[in-house]
């Protein structure tokens, strides 16, 4: 066995070595971890590593690179449309998360209870997270387009509108018809979730609220928030997230249009990475793009932790 020994400095050293049943289980312990290291690392570190490497230098889609630090970060502020993309992605995140997480509660409070049929309700508010974000996407503009879409028509029909739609033909209702294909495709996987949070509540807490003569308010505002919140904090982290690195709504829904209005973050790395051929200054926006995540998220584990 290891035994240790104070030395005059408080600190400790090691008697012994490491028993020989330890030792295989450290190298056990090690091996069970390398493949999981190995992903991580040709998947995540390496890539990481080469583009913070790109973004200190001009880096041509056809010909050597040349280390040109730090003018890719410096020209990042005389980037008009990434400056545009900042304020409609900040815009775009508020407006997605509010609505999000509040269709998301009412959902799940509204198939939280046992009752006939609610199966199937949670089956139906679900499905659509089943399909693919831009398959779903894909699916909207089908069926809001002024052509050939379905939507103007039954609109027509029922006498709520006498002209198209333009759904995506001027800067508000692109964003909005964006929103309403994001509300649609994870309100219901958000809803599972806040279900699953739901469901943890002992049922004991409701019944002594009940018997106190708690209302449906106060209970849902007593009772139900509070302990909801370490699920609702996770809903928040992954839609501020999710937001912040929007690309497949915008790029297949509205094609940042019109005239660039819904252009995210994520789209201008993507032009100047595939259009201007500007990969060094594509991986100097991702790099300021990841670091302000980071920051984000670490400000907000801050914060919940303190909330706690």
């Amino acid at each position: 066995m290891t035994v240790t020994l104070p030395r005059h400095d408080g600190r400790a050293v090691r008697a012994a070595s490491l028993p020989p049943r330890w030792r295989t289980r450290r190298i056990q312990g090690w091996l069970y971890a390398a493949p999981t290291a190995l992903v991580v690392g040709v998947l995540f570190v390496v890539p990481l590593a080469l583009v913070v490497w790109m973004s200190l230098n001009r880096w041509p889609l056809l010909g050597r690179p040349a280390f040109n630090a730090p003018d890719n970060y410096t020209k990042i502020a005389d980037n008009p449309l990434f400056l545009d993309a900042v304020g409609f992605t900040l815009k775009y995140t508020a407006i997605t998360t509010v609505l999000l997480t509040a269709v998301a509660l009412g959902l799940a409070l509204l198939v939280q209870e046992r009752r006939p049929g609610v199966g199937f309700f949670r089956t139906a508010f679900f499905l659509p997270g089943a399909v693919g974000f831009a398959s779903a996407a894909l699916l909207f503009y089908g069926m809001l387009n002024n052509d050939f879409g379905p939507i103007d028509p039954i609109l027509r029909a029922l006498g709520i509108t006498d002209e198209p739609v333009k759904w995506t033909g001027t800067p508000n209702m692109a964003l909005f018809s964006t929103i309403a294909l994001v509300l649609w495709r994870f309100a219901g996987f958000n809803m599972l979730i806040l279900l699953t949070g739901l469901q943890s509540i002992p049922v004991e807490v409701y019944e002594a609220a009940r018997s106190d003569g708690a209302t449906r308010w106060q209970t849902f505002t007593k009772i139900t928030l509070p302990l909801l919140r370490p699920t609702l904090a996770l809903l928040l982290i992954l839609s501020i997230t999710g937001s912040l690195l929007a690309f497949d709504q915008f790029f297949v829904f509205t094609n940042g249009g019109p005239d660039n209005s819904t252009v995210s973050m994520v789209m201008v790395v993507y032009r100047d990475a595939f259009f201007r051929f500007d990969l060094g200054g594509a991986a100097a926006l991702s790099v300021v793009l990841l670091v302000a995540l980071v920051t984000l998220n670490a400000l907000q584990m801050r914060v919940l932790r303190r909330s706690k």
